[in-house]
């Protein structure tokens, strides 16, 4: 029987969310003010309540922001936020608290880009066909990459991780499917590179075996965490087994007990004069037709 859709774009491949992105803080009050009153994010109620680490909820995904010397993400993260005048609000009110870091803040016509305290950048989107449904969350987390290692790049995540990656941009930009509607693009630069300081994304692997097999393979498990997560730091080329680029995976099943754990995302609108009771949590997602 013919059919009218077309299945292959429903296709996901092994990478089924990307979960987290890790970058150590030295201050968390300052970390506070930038993620919580400046992005209007909400930090976790439940886990890591105390000074010493706060995760930042983000829709279904999260920030990791541990207490330690500051790591920089030599690239940017891209987030998706539900309203744009409720962010440059959050923005303005965050300045005065973080005078003196290396904040700013910086509209354009398709994302406002807010700059860390420590120099972190993010860049804050509309909701918008290309993120699917989401109305809040992490859709993309780029990375400057050395000249020439795009298409080994793609061929690493296509070989071992076995999860769709294309190449484009005239071979520069190398994308990653890791979830619905969320990548992770890799972008060429002639710039010169800082060396890697051990910042992490954590992403669900379906097959976790197999990936696990062939980096063992080649020596790339970098620590054996518990029987639901092991992690991995030098990205090769399958092909020549050259280090193409270091950034740590914190590899997780579909059997890890914080798996779909439901996140709390407060509505960044309220506020004590003009509050609406019954509107304090914001929907992560459009609701389905």
């Amino acid at each position: 029987m013919d059919t009218k859709f077309d299945r292959a774009v429903e296709d996901l491949g092994n990478a089924v969310h990307l979960e987290h992105v890790n970058l150590r803080v030295p201050d968390q009050q300052l970390a506070t003010l930038f993620y919580v009153t400046g992005l209007g994010l909400t930090r976790d109620p439940y886990l890591n309540t105390g000074t010493t680490n706060m995760w930042i909820n983000v829709g279904r995904s999260q920030f990791h922001l541990p207490t330690g010397k500051p790591q920089l993400l030599r690239g940017h993260v891209g987030i998706v936020v539900p309203d744009r005048q409720a962010l440059l609000r959050g923005l303005a009110m965050a300045r005065s608290g973080l005078r003196g870091t290396r904040f700013e803040f910086r509209e354009q016509n398709e994302y406002v880009e807010a700059v860390s305290p420590w120099g972190n950048r993010v860049r804050c989107y509309a909701p918008q066909a290309r993120f699917g449904r989401v109305r809040l969350g992490i859709a993309y987390v780029e990375f400057d990459v050395p000249a020439g290692t795009a298409e080994g790049i793609a061929r690493f995540y296509r070989d071992i991780i076995e999860t769709p990656a294309e190449t484009g941009e005239g071979g520069t930009v190398t994308r990653v499917a890791v979830g619905p509607d969320q990548e992770l693009i890799f972008r060429e630069t002639d710039r010169a590179l800082e060396p890697f300081d051990g910042h992490h994304v954590q992403i669900y692997l379906a097959d976790f075996s197999g990936p696990y097999r062939r980096l063992l393979e080649r020596s790339l498990i970098s620590q054996e965490d518990d029987q639901h997560q092991y992690r991995f730091i030098d990205i090769v080329d399958p092909e020549s087994g050259k280090t193409l680029y270091s950034l740590e995976h914190e590899v997780r099943s579909l059997r890890h007990p914080m798996y779909a754990r439901p996140l709390v995302n407060r509505n960044p609108r309220q506020t004590p004069q003009g509050y609406l009771p019954g509107h304090d949590e914001m929907a992560w997602a459009e609701a389905t037709q």
